[in-house]
């Protein structure tokens, strides 16, 4: 009778211990699988709140030399002195492209923006890329340009990219739940 015993033991684990261990893996996955979602949550604020940062500080900087905001004057004018591969700016005043004309690329002291670098267009670069990121919480990159000049912009938006206001500076997210941001 011993062989037979000896033998049924070494064939494997009985459906009951089976049971067991898949029941304590989907509550370890229970526990786990949310606090992943709370980090990647927490992720996408941090980037937020960089990008936020950031392009705050290139439009402050902009701002200290040359006393108005990007995009509040236009960034078209006077032909680049660089040479025939300097290209001008192409964003009238109050305008999406001209804020990213004059962060982007090179600018004079009346903020005609070009993207070579000579002794009349001195100032910038002040962003590195000519277009903006993606706001991470709903991963669109459009701007809203408003003229209001009223302090405490709020979005209007669920699901926007960006909005900036060319007479205060004032730079959000164009999301209603984090536009205080």
């Amino acid at each position: 009778m011993r062989p037979k015993l000896a033998n049924r033991r070494t064939g494997g684990f009985t459906l009951v211990e089976l049971l067991i261990v898949v029941i304590i893996l989907a509550i370890l996955a229970a526990i786990v699988v949310p606090q992943f979602s709370a980090a990647t949550d927490d992720a996408k604020l941090s980037s937020l709140d960089t990008t936020l940062a950031n392009v705050r500080a290139a439009v402050d900087l902009y701002y200290q030399q040359h006393g108005v905001y990007p995009g509040d004057v236009t960034s078209v004018g006077a032909a680049c002195a660089a040479g025939p591969s300097g290209a001008t700016g192409t964003g009238a005043a109050d305008t999406a492209q001209a804020f990213l004309d004059q962060l982007s690329r090179y600018t004079n002291s009346a903020g005609e923006s070009c993207t070579k670098s000579d002794a009349n267009f001195k100032y910038g670069q002040y962003l590195k890329k000519a277009t903006l990121p993606a706001n991470p919480l709903t991963n669109v990159a459009t701007l809203s340009v408003s003229t209001t000049g009223a302090l405490g912009m709020t979005s209007s938006v669920s699901n926007g990219g960006w909005k900036y206001d060319v007479v205060t500076g004032q730079f959000i997210a164009d999301h209603q739940d984090y536009d205080d941001r």
